[in-house]
């Protein structure tokens, strides 16, 4: 998959050129379509890929998935699962006669990721299986799906749904992208779905507790929690001053549930077009979500789902990539993990946010509530409760 989208982009293998192979890719300019009307409809078979990863069949790739558990990195997966995405969506924008592409095409988000099984196991094929499921103007939702040989069989592992968007051969624009034509009822069905996703991102997005207070519901189950937090042993009722607070039992303060990682990055995780690669930081946001569960529950814990990780601004090669992972939300043994990305450039000593990363682990025990204590770790208790009520009916 990753050799196809070099040759798609016609992307240096060595560092020392890459500056000149995007240089090449200027020329392409011309090979872009001025209107959307302009280019020819598409087929969802027509962007339908099928992959192996025969962690079976061939053991010497094994190592690179193994985790110590004896199952499947899953950061690993969620790296093949981007590249994945986006050569289907180079599939689909393909144009004949053309074997280089003037699309840079990344990814935008990671609208959710479901799990269907606990463990992936280290010495079974996998079958990855996708294609275009809804097309805007310059964007493409796809839809993968991971499965597992068992006895003969393939049963399946997740299900997951990427938004990419096209841009210009330097990806400083956004760029037209073939529009795609559903044939059959269940198609219009995935269509229209897709159609409803887009409207589901824009009314969560807008509903943000950084744009709007909270519901009443939500204000109260705060103050709950607040209350319930007030240490009235030490002064009277009626002149507690709100300074004085306490731990409910079996609970955990939520300034006592996070992790830090930094990470340098190399050009060794450079994408085709010479920035870091999408995958490569989910797979590192994962690591340390599940580092922050694990160190939470004490126990192992096991991804459950991904979910809206938007891609806000892109990772140059030679960044200082800080991590910091936080549990924000409990519920029996459910652990719901926010990871906050972002770059540090030691030249202006500015930090920009690149990512969220939204991750729901299921522990093997019962977990400690997780009680906030400042406004702000409560804003991030109700959009953590948010979205893992949202996975929740999903699930």
């Amino acid at each position: 998959v990753r050799s196809r989208l070099r040759d798609i982009v016609g992307a240096s293998t060595n560092w020392r050129d890459h500056v000149q192979a995007m240089q090449e890719r200027k020329a392409l300019h011309t090979l872009l379509a001025k209107r959307q009307e302009d280019l020819p409809p598409r087929r969802m078979k027509d962007s339908y890929l099928e992959v192996i990863l025969p962690l079976g069949s061939q053991p010497e790739i094994r190592e690179k998935y193994l985790n110590v558990h004896n199952s499947v990195r899953f950061g690993r997966i969620l790296e093949d699962l981007d590249s994945l995405g986006v050569l289907i969506c180079y599939t689909h924008t393909k144009q004949e006669m053309q074997p280089r592409s003037p699309l840079s095409i990344v990814t935008a988000l990671v609208d959710k990721i479901n799990l269907c099984k606990k463990i992936i196991y280290p010495d079974c094929d996998i079958k990855f299986t996708g294609n275009v499921s809804w097309v805007g103007r310059t964007s493409m939702e796809v839809k993968m799906h991971m499965l597992q040989l068992h006895d003969g069989d393939y049963s399946p592992v997740l299900d997951a749904t990427f938004v990419m968007v096209a841009r210009d051969p330097e990806n400083k624009r956004p760029a037209f992208v073939n529009p795609l034509l559903p044939e059959t009822p269940e198609e219009e069905e995935i269509f229209k779905q897709g159609e409803l996703n887009k409207l589901k991102r824009i009314d969560f997005s807008t509903a943000s507790l950084l744009k709007m207070a909270p519901t009443a519901e939500e204000r109260n189950i705060i103050h709950d929690i607040f209350l319930n937090t007030l240490d009235t042993r030490q002064e009277g009722e009626e002149t507690v001053s709100f300074r004085s607070r306490k731990l409910p039992p079996n609970s955990v303060w939520m300034e006592d549930a996070k992790l830090k990682g930094l990470q340098i990055c190399h050009p060794q995780e450079r994408n085709i077009f010479n920035r870091i690669f999408g995958g490569f930081l989910m797979r590192k946001a994962f690591e340390l979500g599940w580092a922050t569960a694990c160190s939470y529950g004490v126990s192992r814990p096991f991804i459950v789902s991904v979910d809206d990780i938007m891609f806000q601004r892109p990772v140059e090669v030679g960044s200082l990539l800080l991590l910091s992972g936080q549990v924000c939300y409990t519920e029996k043994n459910y652990i719901q993990v926010r990871v906050h990305s972002e770059v540090y450039d030691a030249d202006t000593r500015e930090h920009q946010t690149t990512n969220i990363f939204h991750f729901t682990f299921m522990s093997e025990n019962e977990v400690p509530r997780i009680v906030p204590k400042t406004y702000g770790e409560s804003m991030l208790y109700l959009d953590g409760k948010r979205h893992f009520a949202a996975i929740m009916k999903e699930i």
